[in-house]
């Protein structure tokens, strides 16, 4: 598994303005088109997403920006009539045309999604099934891997004295931090999350808000969000999605801090000063 060779910032680093990676690709998509059936949804996007940074993507709602991220680890396969053309580059693979583990290309690619969906089963199991999957079969190993994973969330101190019992029982920001620590107990390289924080009250989304930034630099991030202001605290990169005669595509992408600041292309700046959306 490649590691990223910078060293990790703490938040009070970031939020001084220190550089969390050095922008190399991680992941490099070209003329990615995606439909259904005989609807194309999005057309022909092409950017880079780059190791260790968070890459925020914006736009109004129906422009292809969650079927963008489920292909970017073949859930889209998901989809019986789902069709995705282009390249999406790994690691010098195509995910799209050389052939691919699905299995593990998910662990390498986490995906966390817009509602909370931890399995109704006690916490330690919502953590120790997905190891159990993907062959850890030391229990000492995955003991290790699940405290560190429920650590990284903020969730240890909270859940330590009753790890099994239902995670039903969290509350929505506690099950969705779940949910991110089952995805990192797998330790991917990339995350993807789908409005990770709309389905949350202000208060847990600041919680989860707080945790995606303490992953930068420890793994590449993929966040869709609504939340301009969310969008503009937490990301490095940010692409802005808009839909033209019916079809998804990508407008602008570039550093958050200068599409927020001085976008290039008169529908971003709509969008971004509210005039449009």
């Amino acid at each position: 598994m490649n590691r990223l060779k910078e060293r990790s910032y703490t938040l009070g680093e970031i939020e001084q303005g220190k550089p969390c990676c050095v922008p190399q690709p991680h992941l490099q998509i070209q003329d990615l088109t995606v439909g259904y059936g005989a609807k194309t949804v999005l057309s022909q996007v092409s950017l880079d997403i780059y190791q260790g940074c968070i890459t925020a993507l914006i736009g109004p709602s129906g422009c292809g920006k969650t079927s963008f991220l489920s292909s970017l680890n073949r859930l889209s396969d998901h989809h019986a009539d789902a069709h995705v053309s282009g390249k999406i580059l790994f690691d010098g693979q195509d995910l799209l045309h050389d052939p691919v583990d699905t299995l593990k290309l998910r662990r390498r690619i986490g995906m966390i999604f817009q509602k909370p969906n931890p399995f109704p089963l006690s916490i330690w199991r919502n953590l120790e099934l997905p190891l159990k999957e993907h062959g850890v079969r030391d229990r000492n190993v995955r003991h290790h891997k699940i405290e560190q994973a429920l650590k990284d969330v903020g969730l240890w101190d909270e859940v330590s004295d009753r790890l099994h019992s239902s995670a039903m029982a969290l509350s929505g920001g506690q099950q969705q931090r779940l949910c991110i620590a089952r995805a990192l107990v797998l330790e991917p390289e990339i995350l993807l999350m789908d409005e990770p924080c709309s389905a949350l009250d202000p208060i847990a989304s600041a919680v989860v808000e707080e945790l995606i930034l303490r992953l930068r630099g420890r793994y590449t991030v993929v966040i869709v969000t609504h939340n301009l202001a969310q969008a503009r605290r937490v990301a490095n990169y940010a692409g802005f999605f808009w839909m033209t005669e019916r079809v998804g595509q990508l407008v602008e992408f570039g550093q958050c801090q200068h599409l927020f600041e001085a976008p290039t292309h008169a529908l971003t700046a709509a969008y971004i000063s509210g005039a449009r959306g």
